[in-house]
């Protein structure tokens, strides 16, 4: 009946908005999801500032505002990122952008055309990978190792005809790993991002979730060529519903991405800037990370003890260091897919790994579970369950 565009004819919606949609059911225990925990929102500090703002400044607040973000913002923000070491140089700028999702969409555009390589960590964040494939480009994975992705492999995939136009990396407790790029490997995916002239998208929205180990320098901290566009998120620290990130980069792909966003949504939303630039300026922010840290930290520890003790020992998993997520690893002969659709039978979602993979026709053995959201019964009882499933599968 419609002739829908080939680029959209191809699309395959995300399969963990597809779990979320049946989550319904009040009994249903979400491991699934990827949200911040509820209860680090910062809710009387943005009541202050919203009702402050509202008092001061109604007009401003209520009005259109400039595309690449209200000035204040885009100073606090640029500060914040550098607050541990210089990120942006000179010929850097940034824009305030309506979350990293529209960050993945505007770079996608940015560079890919129809038929065009991206190259990603395999496996990867799923909403990056559709905004690849979105702008028509495919998305071709590189194996990860337990300090980031393979070197070798990059480099055989940054080496291949015709040239990739992206690569895509989430150096802190990547998404859906939890795993940490090395010191190393992020200087080594600089060199050969300039070797060969592939533009890196490095996508940090955990960045700040790390609660054992020290601070990494990102990627963009080695940039002495414009290649790094480095994308940060206040969804993680502040609200996810307010919708705030930004992308530092050179400013002539500053002014490139503006542009785009001229076209999509004309500005970020100025109540949430306003409001955000206050937070940052007004606000002892370092403890309140400081404090959602210790919480990731408890549930996260709370999560993998219990695995520990319930899981099959046949199932391997990651002990991340920092963020949301785990990634745990069924023995091969067991259906995955089958897995998690028993779980859902008995009530906890998780998210099936074949959905972060790089190729969508791929299998997979893994699944990926969040700690963040649950509360600290729900994921007694939850990994308690599937802990029970996973010795019937495999043992």
């Amino acid at each position: 009946m419609y002739d829908i565009s080939k680029k959209i004819r191809g699309l395959r919606p995300s399969a963990i908005r597809e779990i979320l949609k049946n989550m319904s059911d009040p009994d249903m225990i979400s491991f699934a999801g990827g949200n911040p925990a509820v209860e680090c929102f910062p809710i009387d500090a943005i009541r202050h500032y919203s009702e402050q703002l509202l008092a001061e400044k109604p007009v401003r607040m209520l009005l259109y505002s400039t595309t690449e973000g209200i000035p204040e913002l885009r100073e606090s923000a640029l500060a914040f990122a550098n607050r541990y070491g210089a990120i942006s140089r000179p010929e850097d700028d940034i824009a305030i952008l309506t979350g990293s999702q529209q960050a993945m969409d505007f770079i996608a555009r940015l560079f890919c055309d129809e038929g065009d390589t991206v190259i990603a960590e395999d496996p990867s964040f799923v909403g990056a990978l559709n905004s690849f494939r979105a702008s028509g480009a495919k998305t071709i994975g590189v194996p990860m190792e337990e300090d980031g992705v393979d070197l070798a492999k990059l480099e055989e995939a940054f080496a291949a005809t015709p040239r990739p136009k992206l690569f895509y990396v989430i150096p802190n407790f990547q998404n859906p790993t939890g795993l940490v790029t090395s010191a190393a490997k992020r200087r080594a995916i600089y060199e050969l991002a300039a070797k060969y002239n592939v533009p890196v998208l490095e996508d940090n929205p955990y960045g700040e979730l790390r609660f054992e180990g020290e601070y990494i320098p990102p990627i963009k901290s080695y940039d002495e060529k414009g290649m790094v566009l480095y994308c940060g998120s206040f969804s993680k620290i502040l609200a996810p519903g307010m919708r705030l990130a930004y992308v530092i980069a050179n400013r002539e792909l500053i002014e490139k991405i503006v542009t785009i966003k001229q076209c999509s949504d004309t500005h970020t939303n100025t109540w949430s800037q306003m409001v955000c630039d206050a937070w940052l300026r007004g606000s002892d922010t370092e403890a309140h990370i400081a404090a959602i840290r210790q919480v990731y930290k408890r549930k996260c520890n709370l999560m993998l003890s219990e695995m520990d003790r319930q899981f099959s020992k046949k199932i391997s998993y990651t002990r991340p260091s920092g963020g949301m997520f785990l990634w745990a690893t069924l023995p091969d002969g067991v259906d995955m897919l089958d897995f998690v659709r028993q779980a859902q039978q008995r009530k906890v979602a998780v998210v099936p790994g074949n959905a972060f993979l790089c190729d969508e026709d791929a299998s997979s053995q893994c699944f990926r579970l969040n700690y963040s959201t649950p509360g600290d019964e729900d994921i007694v009882r939850g990994i308690g369950i599937l802990g029970a499933l996973t010795k019937e599968v495999c043992d």
